[in-house]
């Protein structure tokens, strides 16, 4: 009896391995294309960020210490910065542009804020009034200062017209030192008012509604409630906000110059910028224009890295 022949075993089937398909010409040329485009259109932004911003910078740093006189351009030193520094016009400009921005912060960092608590409690219409509260930003802003202007006319102003209904005396509202630059704070807070009140709207309603109740629960009243749940889950957007409200009330041009003519009474309403408007176009002193330009970009500079540092140290 023959032994049972057993199978043949067979051979073992080697493991298949997934190729992948090698790009096709069509597709590495889109990759291209595509990634020209992205480099294209960035590199387009940032030449017109350097032509329009950098380049501006580095000519007012270079400006501030040349003097040109009959058409030739002769390096000056520090003789900009001292004529700047000596001008009595100099350190009255400072004082009316820390005014403002003191002035502004009381008006237009406070009241967009309680603006937007104030929106955010309502709970039908708030589209219609964030486009209410929004609308004086889309107006042009000569127009806006134009129409304030027409509104402090000691004559037929609608301020004084208001003024002489409740029986209080009639106010020189541009034309007086004391008022003239709350004036211009009151024009300037209503006209930029719109952006900050929907900046602080949106973070408002991120808060968590929890919190809300537990303050209630806890028996806090309004007031508390804005002072331990608003404020500091808004803290920084608030220190954000605070910090471009001081340098763009720093920069401020537009109202003085269209509602006082720049100057105003006795000088109570020249600011920084308008004194480097008057020595470049007034006095046709550039040099001397960079220079007010570079103390100016140097101090708000060195204020915001230190504000940034002590706000970085408190959330430490």
């Amino acid at each position: 009896m023959s032994a049972p022949t057993l199978p043949a075993k067979s051979p073992q089937a080697a493991p298949l391995v997934k190729r992948q398909p090698a790009p096709s010409d069509g597709s590495l040329a889109r990759a291209v294309r595509r990634n020209l485009s992205a480099h294209g259109f960035l590199i387009g932004a940032v030449l017109c960020f350097s032509f329009f911003s950098w380049y501006p910078m580095v000519r007012e740093f270079v400006l501030a210490f040349q003097k040109t006189k009959d058409g030739r351009t002769t390096w000056a030193g520090w003789s900009n910065l001292t004529y700047v520094l000596n001008d009595p016009a100099f350190w009255q400009a400072w004082r009316n542009t820390l005014l403002f921005t003191a002035l502004a912060l009381v008006l237009g960092f406070a009241v967009p804020f309680f603006v937007a608590v104030l929106l955010n409690e309502f709970r039908h219409g708030q589209g219609y009034l964030r486009l209410l509260v929004y609308l004086p930003v889309m107006l042009p802003p000569v127009a806006s200062v134009l129409l304030f202007k027409y509104f402090y006319d000691p004559g037929y102003g609608l301020f004084n017209r208001v003024l002489g209904i409740v029986g209080i005396p009639e106010q020189q509202w541009l034309q007086s030192t004391d008022t003239a630059m709350l004036s211009v704070v009151i024009a300037a807070t209503w006209m930029n008012m719109g952006g900050a009140t929907l900046i602080y709207l949106a973070s408002l309603q991120g808060i968590p509604g929890e919190l809300y109740e537990a303050a209630e629960l806890d028996g806090a009243g309004l007031w508390r409630k804005i002072w331990h749940v608003t404020i500091p889950q808004t803290r920084l957007i608030l220190s954000l906000m605070f910090l471009m409200q001081i340098i763009a009330t720093m920069q401020v041009f537009t109202e003085p110059f269209l509602l006082t003519n720049g100057a105003g009474p006795e000088g109570s309403t020249t600011t920084v910028v308008y004194l480097i408007y008057q020595y470049a176009f007034n006095f046709n002193n550039y040099g001397g224009a960079a220079a007010l330009g570079l103390v100016l970009l140097v101090l708000l500079a060195a204020f915001s890295a230190v504000y940034v540092r002590l706000s970085r140290s408190s959330d430490d």
